[in-house]
């Protein structure tokens, strides 16, 4: 059995050649949602005919995981669809985050919405599969989610970006229950339904101003924990003594807890694990989640 191989058989006349795209197929349809006979042609170089043909096998060794549609020449996932190959939830992740192939996905023909992987916790495949193919596709979905908070309850967002915030999984979304573009954590989400409906303008990721909104950290070695900054200065790259990081104000907050870097505005914070320090915490007003961020307070002031 194919090292691949997940919920059918391969035959074993089937050369590895065509096993990649049947992979390829596979992937797109669980990530992206659907697939075109032309995407193959492309990426594998190959005639129409040929790609027909691997269509064809396709649906005939998982025949309830793809329908097509005449009118646009796609052909869409089901809600029958299990994977014919075994796609590991870590691995898949970490591809999609950052573009890459191993030849038994359709990474790099697709911008997946996600960004920077990690080691952490890895949510349900299915749950990032589904998002992303809501993302892709510009449409809403409804999801159980449990918070801390307020328990379980079902919610309608629209997702625009699956993160790693450098502890978790989160999806950055529209949530229509609070009309506000909120930060939901992947493993807390139970079912999800990709909703058929259309998104409204002002729910898309071009009204998320925090997520549109540069910042620039600036970075420096802790002028009271470290004995000699220039390691510190090796360890980051640092030019000058400083390192200018650019992200956005929805991710500042992880950004500087993830690193232990110590937003007091005098460098306050002792201990070991903070060896940065940032050096423009007044870069920081108005940005999301600083309750996260080391020694910060609402004011920027200790």
């Amino acid at each position: 059995m194919d090292k691949y191989q997940g919920n059918a058989v391969i035959p074993e006349d089937v050369n590895y050649a065509q096993k990649q795209r049947l992979a390829y197929i596979d992937f797109k349809l669980l990530f992206a949602g659907y697939v075109t006979r032309s995407e193959i042609v492309k990426r594998f170089e190959l005639g129409l005919a040929a790609a027909s043909r691997d269509l064809s096998l396709y649906k005939e060794l998982a025949p309830n995981n793809m329908a097509y549609d005449n009118a646009v020449k796609k052909y869409f996932i089901t809600n029958l669809f299990k994977p014919l190959f075994k796609h590991d939830a870590r691995k898949s992740l970490m591809k999609i985050a950052h573009q890459i192939s191993d030849g038994f996905d359709a990474v790099g023909d697709v911008e997946f919405p996600v960004t920077a992987p990690t080691q952490l916790n890895v949510p349900d495949i299915f749950v990032v599969a589904r998002l992303s193919q809501a993302v892709i596709n510009k449409r809403p979905v409804k999801v159980t989610y449990t918070s801390l908070s307020s328990g379980t309850s079902e919610r309608e967002l629209v997702p625009h970006t699956i993160v790693d915030n450098g502890l978790r999984w989160h999806v950055r979304a529209y949530d229509r229950k609070s009309q506000s573009f909120r930060d939901f954590v992947l493993t807390r989400i139970g079912e999800v339904t990709v909703l058929p409906t259309e998104v409204d303008e002002v729910e898309s990721q071009s009204y998320d101003t925090h997520w549109r909104a540069p910042i620039t950290l600036e970075l420096v070695p802790h002028p009271s924990n470290i004995q000699h900054p220039e390691a510190i200065e090796m360890d980051y790259g640092m030019e000058e003594g400083v390192l200018w990081i650019s992200t956005k104000a929805a991710l500042a907050g992880y950004v500087l807890r993830r690193w232990n870097v110590d937003c007091t505005e005098r460098a306050s914070l002792q201990g070991a694990e903070y060896q940065l320090w940032l050096r423009n915490v007044q870069a920081l007003t108005g940005a999301e989640n600083l309750m996260i961020a080391p020694g910060y307070k609402v004011t920027g002031i200790n």
